[in-house]
């Protein structure tokens, strides 16, 4: 209601409104106006800049050659354990669990990146499909769209 107390931390989250694009993209991909956010985040709210530099601390350590990835991960899963922040502590967690699974990972240069986009689209398929009368006209959308066989249609080059 219109009479109701602020809440304790609306103010914060006001500031804050306008700046999840900025925390999302890459760095070398912001904007102006993103980049000045970004540096008004880091003045006036710590804990989120901590998680932004955890993120792309993170990030980086898969760019890296398996050597300085392995000591750059290690640095990381100190940082993220000491941080306070539950999120990051708990994915430490995880990430000291699977640690050779990551540095495979890394020294392969394997993802998971391909069959995720391809479970996205089929997804989307999925719903398209739902006026479909069988499944067969879904595993056909999707072997059409995805399968990699682009046949020519009729009339067209």
């Amino acid at each position: 209601a219109a009479d109701a107390p602020a809440r304790p931390d609306s103010a914060r989250a006001a500031g804050i409104k306008n700046c999840r694009y900025a925390l999302w993209k890459n760095p070398e991909n912001l904007t102006e106006k993103q980049q000045a956010k970004l540096a008004w985040i880091v003045q006036t709210d710590p804990r989120l800049a901590r998680a932004y530099y955890l993120k792309e601390g993170l990030r980086v350590i898969f760019k890296l050659p398996l050597g300085e990835a392995t000591e750059a991960l290690d640095k990381w899963v100190g940082w993220a354990r000491r941080c306070r922040i539950p999120s990051f502590v708990k994915l430490q967690k995880s990430i000291v669990k699977h640690r050779t699974a990551i540095l495979a990972s890394i020294e392969h240069g394997l993802s998971n990146g391909r069959v995720e986009s391809m479970n996205t689209k089929i997804r989307l398929m999925t719903r398209i499909a739902f006026g479909f009368k069988s499944p067969d006209a879904l595993i056909a959308l999707a072997m059409l769209s995805l399968g990699g066989h682009k046949p020519v249609l009729p009339g067209r080059n």
